[in-house]
């Protein structure tokens, strides 16, 4: 019978050491580990990025007797070879699927087992170019497998050997069950055997074929959060009467389709998929995680009332995946071909794409595999971008019959791109009211493609904004408040979910993430359009106007409780709630009762001294306080971390614009038209290997799609985003440049 061992403990690690021979310098740690825990999160776009050495010895008298001995390797990012005794056995690039090494002809009574992991800059593995950092290390589990020369296939994609296919017939549900394996003898039988969730014996059928048909009948199906319903499938591999080998994964039996009027439909009944996306990193941790940690990101979802999660961008741990079968999540999985088209990737495209599919073929919540996350980010007419599309399309539909493809387009592709009629449903990812234009644009802008393409089905991938610990009374786009990002939920919340026909929403993001190249905010290295702190400590305002759509979970929710001290002499106090009714006590006074069926409700309180602000809905209340002072706080004001100026400190006359200005509304005016175009040339002769049409900037292409875009940046905040394009400004040429623009007048309707 097979074994296997977690192997884990007290690995000697030497960073940016490629040499497997190496004996000092190195230090002692145990998995999952990351070299980037710490610089991959703390800006600067500096994190260390090369070969590092990991090395265990392993003694084989200490090892289970068997005929053959596998290296399992959870993760490895992002390419890594394996050595036993010094010799070379296997290369693997894909940072993200299981994969496996036959190590037994290497082995000798006493093994040192070598692992080099290198995560640096390549020109064929994916991800290269993209929002978060790429951890590099051994950050998920290594097991030794010990199995006997019959066995099922260890080295079939990383998968278990064992594929599981169940069609819902009427009141049964037929199980079409495939298995992978090695070196079977004359003679020997497979038991294909079915269980309830209880481990209750089903069915069973005896046969010496790979594949076998077994029926369920009376099924209950897997039907999302309402009844997520697992079966067990064991398959045992026998010869004269003992088991040799065995393995097993559960499975759920469900139908779904997605209708472009009707959006995705569980079991033949409506069930809109309303969710987030997830990235797999934490603040000090990295992407190491541990089970608890992936626990709790599981009860945070679900306690947000998400029915489904993109994981992005890449294939997550697998006990993540079983933890949404159990749970009942919709899941879109996806490979890391994002935000450049690499000439020279097609090939790890394949292969990690392969390995997605075999690896998580079995998850019930699996419903889309995503082909690519905004590809297109220097155009859509490369005609090998194009064919690599078609080939994992039909790659995927090859491999899986019973699912569909999808991918995220970047805001500025063109609907009618060929390239965006590729896979079944498409997902756009929209920034309007963040990056540029404003909120009211995105249900407009999903109407128009319904209307366009009525028979395809369309859907949110991303959409989200930034917030930290910052607040005013007053948000405006673009200043990272906590209350800008509560606005910018409820008008998304509102647009989007009243839309029926768009099959599947996705916030960006659940939880804030590493994104070492980042300076925004006031907090370098970090992505913050979460609404969960990196940390997962703080549930950000915007995460409960989320709840009050989505939750049943009976609860009241005052927004503004790190917003204390207040100027303003009335203040404008929201609760969420999905309860129907909410009333206001202010210093133990009620001040009346509003009901919303927009869940959102809206209070005006006189700020005066210091109130108790108390919201009841029915038993449940939630409650905070306000103080009136005469000048703002400064904590609440946005500070950027080592910022050459900072907008508070730039001058800003009445009528005239400024460095604090949108993009968009500086180019409103003829004088203002002028003085881009002066500095989109000085930004033109910066960038090096500059073409016309399309000025390259750390990958991405500054077309005119990309520009409408930036439309909803500040001047100043502009700027300090082009340290990632290499392009430094001093404080004197900031003040020079805000002088300029000083002299230029508003048109009236912006002053």
């Amino acid at each position: 019978m097979r074994n296997t061992i977690k192997w884990n403990d007290n690995w000697s690690f030497f960073k940016g050491v490629a040499d497997v021979s190496a004996k000092e310098g190195g230090e002692i740690v145990n998995l999952p580990h990351t070299w980037n825990a710490v610089d991959g999160q703390d800006g600067g776009n500096d994190y260390f990025r090369g070969s590092c050495l990991y090395t265990k010895k392993l003694n084989k008298a200490d090892l289970p007797a068997n005929d053959q001995y596998y290296l399992e390797i959870r993760g490895a990012n992002s390419s890594a070879d394996v050595y036993v005794n010094g010799k070379k056995l296997a290369h693997h690039d894909g940072g993200y699927s299981t994969w496996r090494v036959n190590m037994t002809e290497a082995l000798e009574e006493e093994n040192e087992i070598a692992i080099v992991v290198d995560n640096a800059p390549n020109d064929s593995v994916y991800p290269q170019m993209a929002d978060f950092t790429f951890y590099g290390g051994l950050y998920r589990d290594v097991n030794l497998i010990c199995v006997p020369n019959s066995h099922f296939d260890l080295d079939y994609y990383g998968g278990k050997g064992l594929m599981i296919t169940p069609s819902v017939n009427g009141g049964n549900a037929d199980v079409e069950v495939e298995v992978f394996v090695k070196d079977m003898v004359a003679g020997d039988e497979l038991v294909y055997t079915l269980y309830d969730h209880e481990e209750k014996e089903l069915v069973q059928v005896k046969s010496a074929d790979k594949k076998a048909s077994l029926t369920l009948e009376n099924v209950r199906l897997w039907n999302g959060r309402k009844d997520p319903y697992l079966y067990c499938c064991e398959v045992e591999l026998v010869r004269g009467g003992e088991v040799i080998d065995a393995v097993c994964s559960r499975f759920g039996c469900r139908t779904f389709e997605i209708d472009p009027e009707r959006g995705f439909i569980l079991n033949g009944e409506e069930y809109p998929l309303r969710g987030v996306s997830r990235h797999q990193d934490r603040w000090g941790i990295g992407n190491a995680l541990l089970p608890e940690h992936h626990d709790e990101d599981i009860d945070l979802i679900m306690e947000v009332g998400a029915t489904t999660i993109r994981l992005a961008h890449y294939q997550h741990d697998q006990y993540f995946y079983d933890l949404c079968d159990e749970k009942g999540l919709v899941l879109w999985a996806e490979i890391p071909y994002i935000s450049k088209h690499l000439p020279g990737g097609r090939e790890n495209t394949i292969s990690q794409m392969k390995e997605l599919v075999v690896q998580n073929y079995n998850h019930p919540s699996i419903v889309v595999w995503g082909l690519s996350n905004e590809i297109t980010m220097g155009g859509a007419q490369d005609p090998d971008l194009i064919e690599n599309h078609n080939i994992l399309n039909d790659l995927v539909h090859g491999m899986d019959k019973t699912r569909l493809t999808t991918m995220a387009c970047v805001s500025m592709c063109k609907m009618e791109e060929p390239y965006v009629q590729i896979p079944d449903v498409v997902s756009y990812n929209h920034y309007f009211g963040w990056y540029g234009g404003d909120t009211s644009m995105n249900g407009p802008w999903f109407d128009k493609f319904h209307a366009m393409f009525p028979n395809k089905p369309i859907g949110v991938s991303e959409y989200g904004c930034e917030a930290l610990n910052w607040h005013t009374s007053n948000p405006v786009q673009g200043d990272y408040t906590e209350e800008y990002q509560a606005y910018y939920h409820e008008e998304l919340i509102k647009q989007l979910f009243t839309r029926k026909y768009l099959w599947a929403t996705h916030v960006w993001n659940m939880f804030d993430f590493g994104a070492d190249a980042r300076a925004e905010g006031g907090e370098n290295g970090q992505n913050h359009k979460g609404l969960v702190t990196f940390d997962r400590k703080y549930k950000k305002d915007s995460f409960y106007a989320y709840k009050a759509w989505l939750s049943d979970e009976p609860f009241v929710h005052l927004c503004g409780k790190r917003y204390v001290d207040r100027v303003e002499d009335v203040t404008k106090v929201t609760v969420y709630s999905n309860q129907p009714e909410v009333e206001l006590f202010v210093n133990g006074q009620s001040i009346g009762k509003k009901q919303s069926p927009e869940h959102f409700f809206y209070f005006d309180v006189s700020n005066v001294g210091e109130s108790e602000i108390v919201a009841v809905a029915g038993d449940l209340k939630d409650e905070g306080k306000i103080r009136k002072v005469d000048e703002m706080n400064q904590d609440y004001i946005l500070k950027e971390k080592g910022a050459v100026l900072n907008w508070f400190d730039i001058d800003a006359p009445a009528g005239r614009y400024s460095l604090n200005d949108k993009m968009s509304d500086i180019m409103a005016s003829f004088r203002g038209k002028l003085w881009f175009a002066k500095m989109a040339l000085k930004i033109k002769k910066a960038l090096a290997g500059g073409k016309e049409g399309g000025k390259k900037a750390a990958g991405f292409e500054i077309n005119e799609g990309m520009m409408q875009m930036m439309g909803g940046f500040t001047v100043l905040r502009m700027t300090s985003l082009m340290g990632a394009m290499d392009i430094k400004w001093t404080k004197e040429e900031l003040l020079k440049l805000n002088k300029q623009l000083n002299r230029i007048r508003k048109p009236k309707k912006l002053r």
